[in-house]
């Protein structure tokens, strides 16, 4: 057997990608860890933060250099690459709202379930789900 453990997303600076996907989206910081330094000179760390009993993480990597600093914010290209599903989509949404959180667009309704597009701290897109229809 098999599971994706880890996914990254590369983050201007560690301390705000990690307060806003803790205290924002109210995930759980599983690991905040010094590692080697990196290619500019500054100190790395291994951050690793996940939604509150899910096995798969997120990275949160600091860019490092020009090329990964240019691709803060638009790792997916501009498309949604991060879905984060609820159990009560109202109360997320109206949650991630009173925080701040930009949508790109009003929540709609499809077959696997309602969906807003959400930016996250680095300007990346994900799609907020809601449960799916029974």
């Amino acid at each position: 057997m098999s599971h994706i453990e880890l996914t990254a997303i590369i983050v201007d600076e560690y301390d705000p990608a990690i307060a806003f996907f803790v205290n924002v989206l109210g995930f759980e910081l599983v690991e905040d860890s010094p590692a080697v330094s990196s290619h500019d000179g500054h100190a790395k760390r291994w951050v690793v933060v996940r939604p509150p009993g899910a096995q798969t993480g997120i990275l949160l990597a600091r860019a490092d250099g020009e090329r990964q600093r240019a691709a803060v914010g638009d790792q997916f290209a501009g498309r949604v690459g991060m879905f984060l599903r609820v159990d009560d989509f109202e109360a997320a949404y109206a949650r991630l709202r009173a925080a701040g959180v930009t949508f790109v667009r009003e929540p709609r309704h499809e077959p696997y379930g309602s969906v807003v597009v959400f930016l996250d701290i680095a300007g990346n897109r994900w799609d907020l789900l809601g449960p799916r229809p029974a």
